[in-house]
């Protein structure tokens, strides 16, 4: 089995600056891309930053320039570092990760349990 775990998350004054981490474990054979997304109370999940295996990056508008996603491919880690945390950025953030299990299966989706992060105003 493949599991995403979620750290991090948690309440600051905004302004503020959290990091999240996520960790891929169980039986991987490889891991595509990985990204973070939120889900706020009452919308739609969105996407809010996603980077390859090489380390392209892709982020939402709306976080441009205050966060960044990083990864470490030896340790199946994704990381989110969070700064100038303002009220809208309050959701539950969710880890993804496209992974081939090492039974050479079809690459798929996984997703984290998610971790609250809450920006007070």
């Amino acid at each position: 089995q493949v599991q995403l775990v979620e750290s991090g998350g948690g309440l600051v004054q905004a302004g503020g600056s959290l990091r999240l981490s996520c960790v891929a474990s169980g039986s991987i054979l490889s891991i595509f891309a990985m990204g973070w997304y939120r889900q706020a109370p009452g919308k739609q999940r969105e996407l809010v930053a996603t980077i390859t295996s090489s380390g392209r990056t892709n982020y939402a508008d709306s976080v441009k320039g205050r966060f960044t996603i990083s990864r470490d491919n030896a340790k199946n880690t994704v990381y989110l570092q969070m700064n100038s945390l303002k009220p809208e950025d309050t959701a539950v953030y969710y880890c993804n990760a496209v992974i081939r299990k090492a039974d050479w299966g079809p690459a798929q989706d996984y997703w984290g349990q998610g971790t609250q992060v809450t920006a007070s105003s």
